[in-house]
């Protein structure tokens, strides 16, 4: 019996809970698929894909942080939302050893903030970082009517060429000490976009501009809320997040693409959060 073959790859990737997400989506229909996680190696990510996908029954695979732009250089086609992202995080095997790149960050992350009754409409979003995270997650934010997006990064050079690549007014880029300075009207939502979390590191935002938004959500998640939430949480902010429903999101989103139906999400979320 052939079973379809799936993987996340990243680096690090020890504290993914992918597999089981997806072993139990594929459960709700009586399926049984093969899921696995890969550590990738940084410099030779292609090898990595080559290597999965020469299997036959690998079906597609997701991939996150440090290679969704490096999926994109392989992959032999893009979806118009990843061509506009630059990054993917889900590999689909089409007929004649043809794969396309695609992205469900941004559509995971608004299911999530919808889920939790986040208000979009002319909202002031802040990002953090400009990496494949953020890039994916760009385009889904600005399609939900916000007023406006700020791109926030040590080198604003990179914040910069990530808001050019949208070429659209609502999207501007700053460093973290403009952001600091800067007394203008709050944001509704500040969004860690970076991986900073799992080694324990908060991003230079000051303190003054994480209390006065209205909601502040890093996209990682651990088995204690992560040093950006709780520091948010110590200073006030009313509405607070990890990553973790956003990460059922983009699977679900993902698991949709390669086996053709949406799975229930809110059963999985709330056994994934009873094992953290």
């Amino acid at each position: 019996m052939n079973i379809d073959k799936y993987a996340v790859f990243g680096n690090p990737i020890e504290q993914s809970r992918s597999p089981l997400i997806h072993q139990t989506f594929a459960k709700q229909r009586q399926e049984t698929i093969d899921y696995q996680k890969i550590l990738g190696q940084k410099g030779n990510f292609s090898a990595n894909l080559d290597e999965f996908f020469a299997d036959p029954n690998a079906k597609g695979c997701n991939i996150t942080s440090p290679f969704k732009q490096d999926g994109v250089k392989w992959v032999t086609e893009l979806s118009p939302a990843a061509v506009k992202a630059g990054a993917i995080n889900t590999i689909i095997r089409l007929d004649e050893n043809r794969f396309r790149g695609e992205t469900t960050d941004g559509p995971g992350l608004v299911l999530d903030l919808k889920h939790q009754n986040f208000n979009f409409e002319n909202a002031r979003i802040l990002l953090i970082g400009v990496g494949g995270a953020a890039r994916g997650v760009i385009l889904p934010i600005l399609e939900q009517g916000v007023k406006d997006i700020t791109i926030v990064n040590r080198t604003k050079q990179k914040a910069t060429e990530l808001a050019n690549w949208f070429a659209n007014d609502q999207v501007c880029a700053a460093d973290f000490a403009e952001v600091n300075a800067s007394l203008s009207q709050p944001f509704d939502l500040i969004v860690n976009c970076t991986s900073a979390s799992l080694s324990g590191q908060v991003p230079d935002i000051s303190e003054y501009v994480l209390s006065r938004a209205n909601m502040v959500y890093d996209m990682v998640y651990l088995s204690e809320p992560t040093v950006f939430v709780q520091l948010a949480k110590t200073l006030g902010v009313a509405n607070t997040s990890d990553g973790l429903g956003m990460l059922i999101g983009q699977a679900a989103h993902s698991f949709k693409l390669w086996r053709g139906y949406m799975p229930d999400i809110e059963p999985v979320m709330q056994q994934i959060r009873r094992m953290l």
